[in-house]
């Protein structure tokens, strides 16, 4: 169990404040009610920001090797996109083994990052290319590319279109036949923007999102752009660990088991979590 202690919340609180001025916004997770879900539930007024405890429930490997970019699980297997040029990659997994069981290279001028899974199709962004890549789910082999705007950081679905941050406060809504600009939604905590937005995932209706360069996971109502709730991953890493790893980033569900998976950048391990009501 990891339960901040009173002082500490305070200091968080009064830290999101300052961070609000200086361009930072963070905010509060809106969750699933399911008695069976990590997720706890979050009152009916969405201008509420709460913030949330966090549980370890189990850990699984990770490849410290890999500069984690996107995350996903479906039907059993772990996507997880990797970045850094030369050595920018897809690949899946199982939980239990970080030996690749369907890899895919990307040529040495394309840096990996964010990816999701919608309809049998893995859909990865880069970051400054402009262009996304469409492999089959299955084989991993290359289907299709895509073109956008300004450059690619985070990327999930709500099933029915992309969604896509690039580093600002926007979440892009795509269309992911046709990859038009839908409609954009301008993430605030208290009518603030919500700055550097990264990895993405959709979960039970809510977008979670890594601050780049924090410990903190944001959960934004995906209608209103409002920070609706957030929780910050402090001690996941022991001090030794964080010497050789980079910054949190990565955020997978598991839709089917409630299971709700984050990691880092080079980090050995994936951890399972559950949201605790502070």
């Amino acid at each position: 169990m990891f339960r901040l202690p009173t002082a500490v919340f305070l200091l968080s609180l009064i830290a999101a404040v300052l961070m609000t001025h200086s361009g930072w916004a963070l905010g509060q997770p809106h969750l699933n009610n399911s008695a069976t879900s990590p997720l706890p539930p979050v009152p009916s007024d969405i201008t509420t920001v709460i913030d949330y405890d966090y549980r370890v429930i189990t850990t699984h490997p990770h490849d410290a090797k890999l500069f984690t970019q996107g995350l996903a699980f479906n039907n059993g297997i772990l996507f997880e996109s990797s970045g850094q040029y030369g050595h920018s990659q897809l690949l899946t997994r199982s939980l239990s083994n970080i030996k690749a069981t369907t890899q895919h290279v990307l040529k040495r001028r394309y840096f990996g990052e964010g990816l999701t899974v919608l309809n049998n199709k893995i859909y990865q962004l880069t970051w400054r290319a402009q262009r996304g890549f469409i492999y089959d789910r299955h084989t991993l082999q290359p289907t299709g590319h895509f073109r956008y705007r300004g450059e690619g950081w985070g990327l999930c679905n709500n099933g029915q279109s992309l969604i896509m941050s690039n580093g600002s406060a926007l979440l892009q809504f795509i269309n992911p036949n046709t990859f038009k600009l839908e409609h954009s939604v301008k993430v605030t905590l208290n009518g603030r923007p919500a700055y550097k937005l990264n990895e993405l995932e959709w979960v039970d209706g809510f977008i979670y999102a890594n601050i780049w360069q924090s410990d903190w996971i944001i959960i934004i109502d995906p209608v209103t752009g409002h920070v609706v709730g957030r929780v910050e991953l402090t001690q996941l890493l022991s001090p030794k660990q964080q010497k050789h790893t980079n910054v949190l980033n990565g955020i997978a569900y598991d839709s089917q088991q409630k299971r709700l998976l984050v990691t880092g950048k080079y980090w050995p391990t994936l951890f399972e979590i559950e949201l605790i009501s502070q």
